[in-house]
């Protein structure tokens, strides 16, 4: 029991801290590669104090609800959007030896069901918000939920029907080196499909702040609001993390993985999500007919073929 309570606690640490790191790393490299000032200020000395003075600015701020909102929806919206990449925390191994909080056999389907909960957040917050903006918003969330799930669990089928295992710490020790060219094209399809989900440019279309002011979110102010972008940057930790563990080996690394396995993981994942900072900076929004078109003309199309090619080759192996 004490063994649970501790890994615990330790997940609930991760949590609280990494998605802040990755909004600390947001502003910086985005400063560096757009070329901005103001990130760069905060605190003196490399702009140390801007996620500080953001904490600051979101707490000062006004909590303002509509008058005709549904109540109870709109303040559950944003907590609906944050407990659930928490809860996937739970599950996911940093390490070898039992270096994970709770080792489900269900693993990898717990962890794909729990992060589409925390979508159905968003949806809640457009709802409930008794405005048109907000509303449509909401909307694009939602068909944007149903056409890059199905990609996603078919990549991540294809990591499970290859290992023969749902659960993640299994998943990682039958994964070998030579899957890296194998599972590529399930691993872009998981990644990309896994962007789309959390509304990461070029993909935040429902967030459209040019034509709906900024979807689902347009009524939230202060805290509440702060917890949407929290919810964002725990999003982008977690599917990092799966990433991590399904395509790229976990904790095993070129030496010492016994010893060394969870510093390989938070390696991995870093690099992870500075490619998905990398691609907010590089490329324009994506319009709704063309995120559709990727979604059901491209990625499901190859997540398919990856899962057969998965089929033929465990076959051909057995």
């Amino acid at each position: 029991m004490l063994e649970i309570v501790v890994k615990l606690a330790l997940v609930a640490a991760a949590f609280a801290l990494l998605p802040l790191l990755v909004g600390q790393a947001e502003h910086k490299v985005m400063a560096h590669m757009q070329g901005r000032l103001g990130p760069m200020y905060a605190g003196a000395f490399h702009g140390w104090a801007q996620l500080l003075a953001d904490g600051v600015k979101f707490v000062q701020k006004e909590d303002v609800v509509p008058r005709d909102a549904d109540l109870r929806v709109f303040k559950l919206a944003p907590a609906v959007a944050l407990v659930p990449y928490l809860l996937v925390l739970i599950v996911i191994p940093v390490g070898p030896d039992g270096q994970v909080a709770i080792d489900l056999g269900l693993g990898l389907f717990f962890a794909l069901a729990v992060m589409g909960v925390g979508v159905i957040g968003a949806i809640m917050a457009g709802w409930a918000s008794a405005n048109k903006y907000s509303l449509l918003g909401g909307m694009r969330v939602a068909a944007q939920l149903m056409s890059y799930e199905l990609p996603m669990v078919f990549a991540a089928s294809s990591v499970a029907m290859a290992a023969g295992t749902l659960s993640l710490p299994g998943i990682v020790e039958e994964w070998r080196w030579w899957w890296l060219p194998w599972q590529a094209v399930g691993a872009v399809v998981f990644f990309v499909a896994g962007l789309a989900e959390l509304r990461r440019p070029p993909f935040d279309m429902p967030v459209a702040d040019s034509e709906i002011i900024f979807g689902p979110y347009t009524e939230y102010g202060g805290l509440r609001f702060a917890l949407f972008l929290l919810a964002e940057y725990a999003g982008i930790v977690v599917l990092c993390a799966l990433t991590t563990v399904l395509f790229l080996g976990g904790w095993k690394g070129p030496f010492l993985d016994a010893e060394l396995g969870w510093l390989w993981t938070l390696l991995k994942t870093s690099v992870l999500a500075f490619v998905v900072i990398w691609l907010r900076v590089s490329y324009p929004r994506m319009r709704e007919d063309q995120l559709q078109k990727l979604a059901w003309a491209w990625l499901v199309p190859l997540s398919l073929a990856q899962l057969a090619l998965t089929g033929v080759l465990r076959v051909a192996l057995a």
